[in-house]
């Protein structure tokens, strides 16, 4: 690939996060629910009978004209604008980088503060632009604790959870830089969609275990899917889980977006290699759960995602299993071609055989599209994220918050 196929935007600042110093955080509004947002008003003296119109005022300016400094914010008192800076922040985090595929997608690098790490934190976003609509893939981790063998992130330990601010945050961010806000400009010769929003569907399938940060990922998904602010549709909010089986039916409980599970194997002895989550929640256990996800039905299908890895889990015998296991379950099955990182012990399965597979799985009724790989080139494709946080040891943290003003 040439240099050119690959824009990078430079970090503001030259510090890279083990060099950055720590610095005391104002909270942020971005995040908070809104009784959280009524209750951060009231801290400041926002009289009890504004407090109703003003978190209305705010959340229309925060998630609908996606503003990012209260000095925008026109119909609100310069005041109280003067108010809110001296306490608080909606300011977007910072972008490491961007780059910009060949093929038209994008992947944005982020920065986070420290937040129990030690130092600043990194983790990747990514925009897949498609005809008719525009994906946003969103990371719910600093790295992951799950090890999945054939996933980059997996190679990454967890560092930490990410915040509803900072969950919500890859959104607004990517809105921004696509100029899908109003007054908003879209970059020229971006890769978007002809009409209407460029940011349509949002997939939980970015860095990390979505349920294994499920309050944070909840609250974000409340506020994304929330009618007077971005808006959203809960159907086109995707959350995609390894097998947190005790979470799952909490998911569509309390969240109510739709589910994809990744799946990978049809036999518990290869999903315990592939995927070691399963030693702990089995393949049936797994289905049992699907089986009663709430308000599963024909219209709002589950999601089964299946890597393709050559020689290990792409037989027909295989293909055949994994329809038997499906059975009287909604689903749609998404065949994903595997996408090489440096280090991988597995190869993709042959197009052909891939081909083969899909027959198989659509003769028995079930939608089985192939994924086709986007981003590759840049390492934005289905499980090549990865950043380079750790998480330090307790004792350097020590040393660095006894110097340093403490972070929240």
């Amino acid at each position: 690939m040439r240099d050119s196929d690959t824009q990078t935007a430079p970090a503001p600042g030259s510090a890279r996060p083990s060099e950055a110093p720590v610095a005391a955080e104002k909270p942020s509004l971005i995040g908070l629910d809104r009784e959280e947002l009524a209750e951060a008003l009231v801290a400041i003296g926002v009289p009890d009978r504004q407090i109703r119109m003003r978190v209305a005022q705010l959340w229309h300016w925060f998630y609908v004209r996606g503003v990012s400094d209260f000095a925008d914010m026109t119909n609100v008192s310069k005041d109280l604008r003067a108010l809110l800076a001296e306490h608080y922040t909606i300011a977007r985090p910072e972008i490491v980088s961007e780059q910009i595929s060949n093929d038209g997608t994008r992947k944005w690098l982020f920065r986070f503060p420290p937040r129990g790490a030690g130092r600043p934190v990194e983790i990747e976003t990514v925009y897949i632009p498609e005809e008719g609509r525009g994906t946003l893939c969103v990371s719910s981790q600093v790295g992951c604790t799950l090890t999945c063998t054939f996933c980059h992130t997996g190679t990454q330990r967890l560092v930490r959870n990410l915040t509803a601010e900072e969950i919500l945050s890859q959104v607004l961010i990517a809105r921004d830089r696509l100029g899908d806000f109003p007054k908003g400009e879209t970059p020229a010769n971006a890769a978007v969609p002809s009409e209407g929003r460029l940011v349509t569907n949002i997939v939980m399938m970015g860095m990390g275990e979505p349920l294994y940060n499920f309050d944070n990922v909840k609250k974000a998904l409340l506020i994304a899917s929330d009618g007077d602010g971005l808006s959203l549709s809960k159907r086109r909010i995707t959350l995609s889980t390894s097998g947190v089986v005790p979470m799952i039916e909490r998911t569509g409980a309390e969240i109510g977006c739709m589910l994809a599970i990744s799946l990978h194997a049809v036999r518990d002895e290869l999903r315990d290699e592939l995927v070691p989550i399963n030693k702990k929640w089995n393949i049936a256990e797994l289905l049992e759960a699907c089986r009663n996800y709430p308000g599963l039905n024909n219209a709002r299908r589950i999601t089964f995602e299946y890597v393709m890895l050559k020689g290990v889990n792409d037989s027909l015998a295989d293909a055949r299993e994994l329809v038997r296991l499906l059975k009287g379950i909604p689903a749609k099955i998404n065949l994903i071609p595997f996408n090489p990182w440096p280090g991988s012990a597995y190869e993709c399965s042959d197009w052909e055989q891939i081909e083969t597979f899909a027959d198989v799985v659509n003769r028995a009724g079930y939608a089985s599209p192939i994924r086709t790989p986007r981003g590759r080139d840049i390492f934005a494709a289905c499980g090549q994220l990865k950043s380079e946080s750790e998480r330090m040891r307790a004792k350097e943290r020590a040393a660095l918050e006894a110097v340093t003003p403490a972070a929240s």
